[in-house]
């Protein structure tokens, strides 16, 4: 009887843990057509019910951050980012969106750090970099910290 009783757990617990592996998946793709399909609402839900289940999703976390800048609610996003870069600290989506941030704000000393981040881990939007670099030369022509970096 023991043994039966043992087996009927051990499939019941299997079947349990690979249906919430796969649910894990569900819920960031159907999330990621929701949000391709600009249903931001839906899509919203459907991230932050995936990092209920997998709270080290740092792309759930993404595209959250871009779901609040497309509401304006910069500070969401801002909270959202800061989460995915302790996940991911070599991402440069995120590394990038937060230059921008920090950029908005004028916090130049959080940009010129995220940008030496960037530096090194940049791969594809290396050219964004650069460009923030000029715009910064622009607005704050007279700080000598930029110019020895």
């Amino acid at each position: 009887m023991t043994k039966i009783f043992k087996i009927i757990i051990f499939i019941y617990l299997t079947v349990f843990f690979s249906s919430a592996v796969l649910s894990k998946e569900n819920f960031f793709d159907e999330a990621l057509k929701m949000y391709q399909s600009e249903n931001y609402d839906d899509a919203r839900f459907m991230f932050e019910r995936n990092i209920v289940f997998n709270p080290k999703d740092a792309q759930s976390y993404l595209y959250l951050a871009k779901i609040y800048n497309f509401e304006k609610n910069q500070r969401k996003e801002e909270n959202n980012l800061e989460t995915a870069l302790l996940i991911e600290p070599d991402n440069e989506e995120v590394l990038l969106m937060l230059m921008k941030i920090a950029l908005e704000k004028s916090n130049y000393s959080k940009v010129k750090n995220l940008s030496q981040t960037f530096a090194k881990v940049c791969e594809k939007l290396c050219d964004e970099n650069n460009q923030i670099q000029e715009s910064l030369k622009n607005i704050e022509p007279k700080n000598e910290s930029w110019s020895k970096s």
